[in-house]
């Protein structure tokens, strides 16, 4: 039996110091602050002083996370003035990016770069079959759409993520897209983020159901709006016991 591969956790929205640096010897990989319009933003001064924190973690395997800085179609000069103030490791692109404008992120400023992909409420419900006529075999519709929205991005990013349309909602989509977007993702041969809804009492039935490679909390891990440690350890805990 092949064995279960424990899955990337990224947790996002960190707005202090004093949050992170109790995060210190959590086995998670990632961490992610917000710098589009959100009550979770952070401005690049701001954030420079929570990688700052950042970099004194030990996460997983005894190493520091990656910073993730999340935007919504950015231009390039304004990601390059952030990174010569924030020098995040991952750009986080959440928006209607091209795969030419990822691609030159990743080559002109030298960060690796993940995708965001929206489930829509149509795609997340579609149970509709559709019929290849070249071969009559029966596929998904919603498996053809996660191809043709994937396959552009082949090369061009580091990670791709599905979350729920509209982002930081704290809904979940329906879960059984992921299958589509995993067949689709292993073709870009890079890791599949799951984000959306999640929570310290979901993820193992998510992790049971789907195994996507990554995990990507927000508000599950929150309490009246603000990061809960607690609850940052529980939900880390539940996906190390799956």
């Amino acid at each position: 039996m092949k064995a279960q591969t424990t899955p990337r956790i990224k947790i996002c929205g960190l707005k202090t110091a004093a949050t992170i640096q109790q995060m210190d010897g959590l086995p998670f990989h990632d961490i992610g602050f917000i710098f589009a319009a959100s009550k979770r933003q952070v401005l690049p001064a701001q954030a420079a002083e929570l990688i700052a924190a950042v970099h004194g973690l030990k996460a997983a395997d005894g190493q520091r996370p990656q910073t993730v800085g999340v935007f919504v179609n950015p231009a390039l000069a304004e990601l390059s003035e952030t990174l010569a103030i924030a020098p995040l490791d991952v750009v986080q692109l959440h928006g209607s990016e091209t795969p030419a404008f990822c691609q030159m992120v990743r080559e002109q400023l030298a960060v690796k770069v993940w995708k965001v992909f929206s489930i829509r409420d149509e795609a997340a419900v579609q149970s509709e079959k559709v019929t290849d006529r070249g071969s009559g075999a029966n596929t998904s519709a919603s498996a053809d759409e996660a191809a043709a929205r994937l396959a552009p991005y082949a090369g061009k990013v580091d990670a791709v993520l599905i979350d729920t349309a509209g982002g930081g909602t704290g809904k979940a989509f329906n879960w059984q897209v992921i299958e589509d977007y995993k067949a689709a993702e292993a073709q870009l041969k890079v890791p599949l983020y799951v984000a959306g809804g999640l929570n310290p009492d979901n993820v193992q039935e998510l992790l049971a159901s789907y195994a996507p490679s990554g995990l990507d909390v927000s508000s599950g891990v929150e309490t009246d709006g603000v990061k809960d440690i607690d609850k940052i350890r529980l939900f880390v805990r539940k996906v190390m016991q799956r």
